[in-house]
């Protein structure tokens, strides 16, 4: 009896619902010689009270079951079953099934290896109806912390301060302390925290029942079994301190501090309780920046030039940075960086056609001491390039890439915050020309003394660096290893110099630079707080986790498992998250691909010269009318829409986005295999980021192009069965439609697809409106920001004629008819080759940058 099960709610997680009643569907994937069978499907279920009971589920008939957007397996049939289910209480279940009356039962678990799933409702109450105490939420909370109830600027939350008091730096040691704070809900149902994964990075961390982190905790949510979210937040960088959250042996939440000032102060934690893991998440960090603004001088010369420089940054300017494809020689060109090298790779990506924007110039391009066992002990020598590797210097080699490649707008160059690794070489000519003082690390990696510019000179030494570059025709820079401030062992030296070079090369960066830099290795606590959250300043691309490894097999789904969830906090940063760069040359490229796409940030590819999937980077890129190669970031970040499930579960990430303005706007959701066995799901569209539930939508698949019919989210025509290999993906866009009623033939459905073909396309729309006009004709007007094929869904589109029915015209110009055709997927889509038409007609957008199509269309066709 060989068969596969899958269900909503799902087995093996969390399911929070808004309503106490909710119809159980399962999926039962049976050999087609089986199908016919008289196959049962049961849920075994308990409540509260303890005790487990039987639920069996009806067949339902194939116009009521759920929608397949992939090509699945011609062996196995489908068979569904569903059942109404009401709950008053968090409800327990799993599965089993037979394939006739007399057969023993299969278990789920048995199958698939998933646990128990759990279905909880949202309270009745929102939370910020009732008083609660904090003492109500965190079981045998200390009473000798200081904690007080404030305003929350998230609706349905509650919030409070909670300080810890930490004595005084002694001297040159920080001074540190865990107080213990208590146990969440008495012992969540489920807990999810991002933990200090290595000393640059954040990383998530997940379990049920006793809390137990193997490392330390910038943040800590917890849920219990009535659906409430306790999210606790540790604010670092204030008054030199930093507070983070560990566990204890018996479960209870500590507050780790270390104080490098030299005066008694406090740590300060920040936990907002809410119906749902957003709005708690939101409502600490919206209450952190506050504290952060609060405790600055607003006064001082940093921010004075922070917000001056801030108000100089022209909107368009992020478009140019962010949106263009880069390319980054640091996987690509391995080690010791020659010019020979880059203006090989870079005429490989011309040659094959591949039209980036940004170059980076990674490590290894700078003139380095190499004295010491390995990278974290060398040091830089001086401004100039490599004199080996770059004979004729930087300025030469920009200017030949430049003269020959006038695409590529942005030319950046890799550097740490304190030079190099190592920092500065003591017998270079940096160390001769500015003041230096040697500073001692503790870290995992970087052990012993390094050379630094001391505080004098840390202002002067960025202007003459940035200068140089400038002069050498660099107009960017990716500032790395940003946390190597926080591995210092001396208090005096991170209190000193820590926001010193922070802020001095933030500064400097905007001054020479403008918006073009990227903040690496920089998710140390202090970073986060003081760096990152604070609004007085551009946004930024930070890196948002450790680095694509690509030779590293079991890194790719753990990066973005990784990157999807640190985004749930970053998401609330002055930032933008880099997931950093790919090749499209490996096996993970496309899952690689899909997760950039959805990132919302930008996307680096990191080729060896000539190992290309040009299919690939078409279907992340596409031309605008002048010639340019742009990405499709949809303009809300991407994120894991299920927080407190773990990696080592089997389950479907899902990573939610979403393009375009509320209401009108598009839902995006991937759904990626980061397990060791193949997944089925069943995910229905109200799971996806912004769905309205009084909207009607079509989903269409990326990778088969299939579409669903026009539902509301709660229709189960809309509910998707997804089935995923080893290592396979695919993202679903749900498109609005628009209705209009025609008196020959009824109600007509329509929707912009944006451009088909592309993993985002949706977020290529510019602008779009539809309406009827008096003549009886639909029209559709929308603006694409880069030329390719536009989708057009038409539910009565099987009954029309293009020759008959059709205007089409780019720019006011009609376009051939050959360009406009029925999509082989599905015959509801129409598709319009706007690149092919742009191109044999020769037409030029002049000023504009973008591509207006208009589709008049007859409704009342016969």
């Amino acid at each position: 009896m060989d068969a596969k099960i899958s269900s909503y709610p799902p087995a093996g997680q969390v399911s929070q619902l808004k309503e106490n009643s909710f119809s159980f569907f399962a999926l039962l994937e049976v050999k087609n010689q089986d199908a016919h069978d008289p196959w049962e499907v049961a849920v075994w279920h308990s409540s509260t009270n303890g005790n487990w009971t039987e639920t069996l589920l009806s067949p339902i008939s194939t116009t009521d079951c759920p929608s397949s957007l992939q090509i699945n397996s011609p062996l196995y049939t489908p068979l569904y079953f569903c059942a109404p289910f009401s709950v008053s209480s968090p409800l327990n279940f799993t599965l089993k099934f037979r394939n006739s009356p007399n057969q023993p039962w299969r278990w789920s678990r048995e199958v698939s290896g998933t646990a128990d799933g759990i279905v909880v409702v949202n309270p009745q109450i929102p939370i910020n109806e009732t008083v609660i105490e904090l003492s109500d939420i965190i079981h045998d909370l200390n009473p000798d912390l200081r904690v007080r109830a404030t305003a929350s600027q998230t609706p349905r939350t509650q919030l409070w301060t909670i300080n810890a008091t930490v004595g005084p730096a002694e001297g040159d040691r920080s001074t540190y302390d865990d107080v213990d704070l208590g146990i969440p809900w008495s012992g969540p149902l489920r807990y999810f925290a991002l933990v200090r994964h290595a000393s640059p990075w954040l990383g998530p961390r997940h379990g049920n029942g006793s809390f137990i982190l193997d490392k330390d905790a910038v943040m800590c949510s917890f849920l219990n079994r009535e659906g409430k979210h306790l999210v606790l937040l540790g604010v670092s960088g204030r008054e030199d301190v930093m507070t983070l959250l560990r566990s204890s042996d018996s479960g209870y939440v500590k507050i780790h501090m270390r104080n490098d000032a030299e005066s008694e102060t406090s740590g300060l934690v920040l936990a907002a309780v809410g119906d749902g893991f957003e709005s708690a998440i939101a409502a600490v960090m919206y209450h952190a920046r506050n504290v952060v603004l609060a405790t600055g001088n607003g006064d001082s010369e940093i921010a004075r030039e922070l917000q001056t420089l801030t108000d100089d940054v022209k909107p368009e300017w992020y478009e140019n940075w962010y949106d263009g494809l880069g390319y980054c020689t640091w996987n690509a060109l391995g080690q010791r960086l020659t010019d020979e090298k880059i203006i090989d790779a870079v005429e490989a990506l011309s040659k094959d056609r591949i039209n980036i924007s940004t170059l980076i110039i990674d490590d290894n391009w700078q003139d380095i001491d190499y004295e010491g066992d390995d990278q974290y002990q060398y040091g830089w020598k001086g401004f100039e390039a490599e004199p080996t590797g770059f004979p004729r210097g930087l300025k030469d080699t920009v200017s030949r890439i430049r003269s020959k490649h006038p695409n590529i707008q942005s030319i950046v160059v890799w550097h740490a915050l304190l030079g190099y690794w190592g920092g500065i070489s003591a017998g270079g000519e940096l160390a001769k020309t500015y003041k230096t003082v040697q500073v001692d690390r503790e870290d995992s990696n970087a052990q012993g003394p390094m050379i630094v510019i001391c505080k004098k000179d840390v202002g002067k030494f960025y202007n003459d660096f940035y200068k140089f570059l400038s002069d050498c025709g660099i107009d960017g820079v990716k500032t790395d290893v940003q946390y190597m401030v926080d591995t210092w062992v001396s208090a005096e030296h991170r209190r000193e110099l820590t926001e010193k070079y922070l802020d001095t090369w933030m500064v400097a960066a905007l001054r020479h630079f403008s918006i073009r830099a990227i903040s690496c290795m920089s998710q140390a606590p202090q970073h986060l707080f003081h760096q990152q959250l604070p609004r007085n300043r551009p946004v930024m691309l930070v890196r948002n986790s450790d680095d694509f490894y690509p030779d590293i097999p079991d890194s790719h789904p753990w990066h973005i498992f990784c990157n999807a969830h640190n985004s749930l906090l970053t998401q609330h940063l002055n930032t933008l998250p880099d997931w950093d760069m790919f090749q499209t040359d490996h096996e993970f490229a496309g899952f690689h691909a899909a997760a950039r796409c959805l990132s919302g940030g930008p996307i680096y590819i990191t080729d060896v010269p000539g190992k290309h999937d040009i299919d690939l980077i078409n279907q992340m890129t596409g031309p605008t009318p002048r010639g340019q190669t742009v990405i499709f970031r949809p303009s809300v970040v991407g994120k894991s829409i299920d927080p407190y499930t773990s990696y080592d579960e089997p389950s479907v990430l899902k990573i939610g986005s979403y393009n375009g303005r509320a209401v009108t706007g598009t839902p995006v959701l991937g759904v990626f295999n980061t397990s060791r066995q193949q997944l089925g799901e069943l995910i229905p569209l109200s799971r996806f980021p912004g769905v309205l539930s009084t909207t009607k939508y079509v989903v269409r698949a990326h990778r088969s192009g299939l579409v669903t019919s026009v539902a509301y989210p709660s229709s189960p025509a809309v509910m998707l069965r997804v089935s995923l290999d080893v290592r396979d993906y695919d993202i679903f866009t749900a498109f609005p439609v628009a209705q209009f009623q025609s008196e020959t033939n009824g109600r007509i459905y329509i929707a912009n697809l944006g451009l088909i073909g592309k993993m985002t396309g949706a977020a290529a729309i510019l602008t779009y409106q539809s309406k009827l006009l008096h003549t009886g004709r639909v029209f559709f007007d929308t603006r694409l920001k880069a030329l390719g094929v536009l989708g057009v869904y038409i539910s009565d589109l099987p009954n029309m004629s293009i020759e008959r029915d059709f205007m089409i015209t780019v720019l006011g110009e009609p376009i051939p008819t050959h360009t406009v055709n029925i999509n082989s997927a599905d015959d509801h889509v129409l598709n319009i080759d706007v690149e092919t038409a742009w191109r044999e007609m020769g037409l030029d957008s002049g000023w504009s940058n973008e591509v207006e199509v208009k589709v008049y269309f007859d409704i009342e066709h016969p």
